[in-house]
């Protein structure tokens, strides 16, 4: 069996590798959990242990979260301007700016801080700058509220936002 096997809706493998890839799913692959295994199909590949994962994993930038207890010295003492996202794990459209966020963190990062606060976690975060919606973006620049944006926006909503106080 010397050919990749192919199906335009599962996996495409190369001979000899560890690890089969999504053609449909673009950024995931499945990977063998020993390396020495030899894929001949996916059937197979999952009776010998195997786990998906996605190869974006290692280059994503990981915002971190902010809480009641860091919030003073993260936000508020930080001496750059800082992006804060207010948002909740059941929001849809808080899950859809989480990647522009993290792309902005990585495009910014050591001119501008980004953090991100879960509204039912640290409500009263979101209470003292009166957050009625998520997601919402808010810069801050010497501890002060400067900018605010509120829904899923564009990402060169949250650039224009962002330029104005570099």
């Amino acid at each position: 069996f010397g050919y990749p096997f192919v199906s335009p809706w599962l996996v495409c493998w190369k001979p000899g590798s560890s690890s089969a890839r999504f053609s449909e799913f673009r950024g995931l692959k499945i990977q063998s959990t020993r390396s020495s295994a030899k894929l001949r199909s996916t059937s197979k590949l999952a009776r010998r242990g195997s786990r998906i994962v996605c190869e974006a994993q290692d280059t994503a930038t990981e915002v971190p979260a902010v809480t009641d207890s860091s919030w003073q010295s993260s936000v508020l003492g930080s001496d750059l301007p800082v992006l804060v996202e207010f948002w909740a794990p059941w929001c849809g459209p808080c899950r859809m700016i989480h990647p522009v966020i993290d792309k902005l963190a990585k495009q910014y990062a050591g001119k501008l801080k980004c953090y991100k606060v879960n509204t039912d976690e640290s409500p009263s975060i979101a209470t003292q700058y009166g957050i009625r919606s998520i997601p919402t973006v808010i810069i801050f620049k010497n501890g002060e509220k400067k900018d605010a944006v509120i829904g899923a926006v564009p990402e060169s909503t949250l650039t224009s936002c962002i330029e104005k106080f570099l």
